[in-house]
């Protein structure tokens, strides 16, 4: 389809779709902009834009200016996807080295989307080696890494079958921080192994909000103050669910 024949309600509707996939992935505000108007660009258009935590609103206008299309659209829940956000950048670039049309364009989101994500005792298995890892980092001994692992890999679990149930983000980050801190605050509470509070120091680590902590902090830097400071409010509302599960064994083992 050559892009002379696009028209501004297609190109539109393409562009939010690849917006909101950004914006539900973890992209920035400043990466996800800067990547719209580049694909606006290649196709021959104009955009203006309009970014939130939870929406975008789009106008896009053609060279001539005698034709646009405006809409709004609502991102879906927020899930780190970096296989998402690169296979995007890397299409955007695309789009003006080698003149991809629309179609083309919707198709390679399409494949993203379409995309495996790991398997869940991959990710599983691998997030509990982090965690053992994290473990030795502090000074903890074999005992207190199985431990770690046992903690951490049941914690991402409970939180996985959280959100599955489609319970609050927030609840489901208190269930795995309350499941994770049990299990190695009971090893430590059992004196199991030589320093058992590694274990239960580096048991929630896997739950720290990093990627919405660092967005918060680069959208502030690039001037889009309002998404960053929703952003840092929502990491550290995470911050307050883990503490909480944390509180909630230490008060419960008290006793």
């Amino acid at each position: 389809m050559n892009r002379n024949t696009n028209n501004a309600s297609e190109v539109g509707s393409v562009l939010l779709d690849v917006g909101a996939a950004l914006m539900s992935s973890g992209a920035s505000t400043h990466r996800t902009r800067l990547t719209l108007e580049r694909l606006a660009a290649g196709l021959g258009f104009k955009i203006e834009l309009l970014i939130t935590q939870r929406a975008l609103m789009m106008t896009v206008i053609d060279k001539d200016q005698e034709h646009f299309f405006s809409r709004l659209k609502r991102t879906s829940p927020h899930r780190i996807n970096f296989k998402m956000v690169s296979g995007i950048s890397r299409m955007s670039w695309r789009v003006l080295e080698q003149n991809l049309s629309i179609n083309d364009i919707a198709g390679e989101l399409k494949r993203l989307k379409s995309l495996p994500n790991y398997l869940l005792w991959i990710e599983l298995g691998s997030v509990g080696l982090a965690g053992a890892a994290f473990c030795h980092i502090f000074g903890g001994g074999f005992i207190e890494m199985i431990v770690a692992f046992t903690a951490t890999f049941l914690g991402l679990f409970v939180r996985h079958q959280a959100v599955r149930k489609k319970f609050n983000l927030y609840v489901s980050i208190y269930f795995a921080s309350l499941t994770a801190s049990l299990i190695a605050g009971l090893a430590e509470y059992y004196h199991f192994g030589s320093h058992p509070e590694a274990a239960f120091s580096t048991a929630v680590l896997f739950l720290v909000p990093g990627v919405p902590l660092i967005n918060s902090v680069t959208d502030m830097m690039d001037g889009n103050i309002h998404n960053g400071l929703v952003r840092m409010t929502n990491g550290l509302i995470i911050a307050l669910a883990i503490a909480l599960g944390v509180f909630s064994v230490r008060l419960l083992l008290t006793f």
